[in-house]
């Protein structure tokens, strides 16, 4: 018993001895194969490709394709069926029409005189494109006053001049008042008061069916002819809460600057023939109409309609404006019939315009162009503005443009669903077969939403459509109207 018991811990030492032998020969190789300072150990043994050559990237915009298969009405209906059929549209009217041919392929109320909000937008745009020259510029200046002691800010309809620090204020290419301020410095004028002329706007400053809530809301500012940051108190946030005085803060602000006392700043006319001290001027109107599309800016809009509506001989107000953009756009053959605007903007609950009107602008301007009119009759000429001088825009007949060459700049001006503007929330977790290819105006008011633009079918053809939702609230409509603009999009419509 005691030889076999030794024999079995002989064998086990010998067993324990060989395993120890076999585990630091292994941790042997190991140490020698997986060194913690080497590469290898620190990836895994994994061996690290070189970095990938530069990748040439060539973005490109094409056109729609001429060979594109013409699409039907019973295709489109056969799309929409569905979709305009939703209870979360409530009242709707609509109108969708192939660009190419200039036919309405589907249409729902489309005569029916709905408020627009800010589709409406459309209408100024186009009125603005085929009466102003896209370089115009608006100035905003300082003259001497009537009395050795005073100085004129005489403002010309510029709501994007800013304060900030190096002009980088909420609109792009802004004028700065800093510059403003140092042109007066450099007249070397002792001045105690401060001047601001408001009378190149006439009229109220808030026009019928706005709602005063709008301005701590964000929406609005009263329209006065000059502004800091279209009269945001936090000039960078887009609905900041707005001044109710936009001038008279733009006065005090530049009596800041200039080291006078703020209170001494007051509304009063500029006298005439004094000196110019001090002039700075806005952005392009190519590039305020798309910061005014883009983001749906309602202040924007109804400066750049004062500008139609003094290129047109018509007073700087908001009767004034409203009556210039329809006759301009009535002067170039558009029907208006049934449409009452009381703003530019489409601020107003009382607005109203049919679905077909703005349809057929964004027809027009998506048309084919060149030698084919996308209207049915030749539209009359516009009538030279009065006063109007060198660098008002001709009628688009005198420099061998068509209706489709002037406006098709408004189509560049829309936002691109899922991705821009107003948009830029949209098409994102609902209907995203629309996403990069619906590119429209958007419109939200409490009592109406709409969505205005074009898209490419699924066979390439662009249509045009504005769709037109009511008695819904916008958390509601808006994916419904969404969802149709998609389904156009999905549209195999022949």
């Amino acid at each position: 018993m005691n030889g076999s018991a030794g024999r079995r811990r002989r064998g086990m030492r010998a067993w324990l001895v060989a395993v120890l032998v076999a585990l630091v020969g292994a941790a042997a190789v190991a140490a020698a194969v997986l060194r913690p300072w080497t590469p290898e150990f620190r990836h895994g043994g994994l061996t690290i490709a070189a970095a990938p050559g530069p990748v040439p990237v060539a973005p490109e915009v094409r056109p729609a394709p001429d060979a594109a298969p013409v699409p039907s009405a019973a295709g489109v209906a056969a799309a929409l069926g569905q979709v305009t059929a939703s209870p979360d549209l409530g009242g709707f009217a609509g109108s969708v029409t192939d660009a190419e041919s200039g036919t309405v392929l589907w249409n729902s109320h489309a005569d029916e005189p709905r408020v627009p909000s800010s589709t409406a937008k459309i209408m100024t745009t186009a009125a603005a494109l085929l009466t102003l020259p896209g370089d115009q510029r608006v100035h905003t200046r300082v003259v001497a006053g009537a009395a050795p002691n005073e100085i004129v800010l005489v403002p010309g309809g510029d709501p994007t001049l800013t304060a900030q620090p190096g002009g980088e204020g909420y609109y792009p290419g802004g004028a700065s008042l800093t510059d403003l301020v140092e042109q007066v410095r450099s007249a070397d004028v002792r001045a105690d008061t401060i001047v601001v002329d408001t009378s190149h706007y006439s009229g109220p400053t808030m026009a019928p069916g706005w709602d005063p809530v709008d301005i701590p809301d964000g929406s609005i500012a009263p329209i006065e002819p000059v502004m800091l940051d279209g009269g945001r108190l936090d000039p960078l946030v887009e609905y900041s809460p707005r001044s109710t005085t936009p001038a008279l803060d733009v006065g005090r602000r530049m009596a800041t600057e200039l080291g006078l006392d703020p209170a001494r700043v007051r509304i009063g006319d500029a006298p005439k023939g004094t000196k110019r001290l001090a002039d700075v001027a806005s952005a392009p109107l190519r590039d305020r109409l798309r910061d005014m599309m883009v983001h749906s800016d309602n202040v924007l809009a109804e400066t750049v309609g004062r500008e139609v509506a003094l290129a047109t001989g018509r007073p700087a107000s908001f009767e004034g404006a409203a009556a210039a953009v329809a006759a301009v756009l009535t002067e170039h053959g558009f029907d208006l019939s049934g449409t009452t605007m009381h703003d530019a903007s489409g601020l107003s609950v009382d607005d109203r315009i049919p679905a077909r009107v703005l349809d057929r602008i964004l027809a027009t301007a998506a048309g084919p162009g060149g030698e084919k009119q996308t209207t049915t009759t030749t539209p009359p000429p516009l009538k030279p503005p009065l006063g109007a001088g060198a660098g008002s825009r001709s009628d688009p007949a005198d420099t061998g443009d068509t209706l489709t060459d002037t406006l098709v700049p408004l189509l560049d001006y829309l936002p691109v669903a899922g991705g821009t503007g107003s948009l830029t929330s949209r098409y994102v977790m609902q209907n995203q077969a629309g996403a990069g290819w619906v590119r429209a105006k958007t419109g939200t008011l409490s009592v109406a939403s709409t969505l205005a633009g074009y898209v490419l079918d699924r066979d390439g053809r662009v249509l045009t459509f504005t769709l037109m939702s009511s008695d819904r609230p916008p958390e509601v409509s808006r994916p419904a109207l969404d969802a149709v603009a998609a389904a156009l999009r999905n549209c195999g419509c022949t």
